[in-house]
């Protein structure tokens, strides 16, 4: 039993953990990856806890939780192929806690980076779930969507549940690096977009000046 572990976890994290052991921790990340506001800093690193204090294997903690990972993105994967851009942003205007910016931001990374966003957003918290989106709208073909996130998603997944199972009964303060973590990927990203402009804007100009 995982019960009576902290107040950071929600309640029915807990419960789908306790009635059905790794199965639970993959519906859980699944849930996650439909519903971005979803704690998977609280879920992963929780998780590994519960494999560290026997109520599930490791290998299989890390197994499910990257099935749920590919179960949620391929959902959403769908709904851009199925509903296109317009009709997506209009539905996720109408969800709470759901921002239409924060899909409009990565559909421009993705614009931007093509297939690698794909693998590396699943690292980084903004754009974790959403990149499964404009995939879908673009229709990036399935078996290197898929390949993509089950890479990414392992990676990412592995790092927190076996930070929780290290961590023990200390596995909350997996969220404080979390923290920090995401400034650092935002500065980063913003500092990169920032670089882009600066060098396009050096190229354009001499452009610019010898039109005129």
């Amino acid at each position: 039993m995982i019960e009576s572990i902290g107040n950071t976890a929600p309640g029915w994290i807990i419960d789908l953990m306790d009635a059905l052991g790794a199965p639970g921790a993959g519906l859980a990340i699944a849930a996650e990856n439909l519903f971005p506001p979803l704690p998977s800093e609280v879920i992963l690193p929780l998780t590994g806890f519960a494999a560290g204090r026997g109520s599930m294997h490791l290998a299989s903690a890390l197994a499910w939780t990257t099935l749920g990972s590919m179960t949620g993105a391929l959902a959403l994967y769908g709904v851009g192929a199925l509903l296109g851009r317009e009709r997506t942003v209009a539905i996720a205007s109408k969800l709470p806690l759901v921002k239409v910016s924060d899909i409009e931001k990565t559909e421009r990374w993705f614009q931007r980076h093509g297939t690698k966003a794909v693998f590396f957003g699943r690292m980084i918290p903004l754009f974790r779930s959403l990149i499964s989106i404009p995939a879908g709208i673009e229709r990036m073909p399935i078996p290197v969507f898929l390949a993509l996130t089950t890479l990414g998603s392992l990676i990412w997944n592995t790092i927190f549940v076996l930070a929780g199972y290290l961590l023990g009964e200390r596995w909350e303060e997996v969220t404080g690096f979390v923290d920090v973590y995401s400034k650092a990927v935002l500065a980063a990203a913003a500092l990169a977009v920032a670089a882009f402009v600066s060098v396009w804007v050096s190229r354009r100009g001499p452009g610019i000046r010898r039109r005129g």
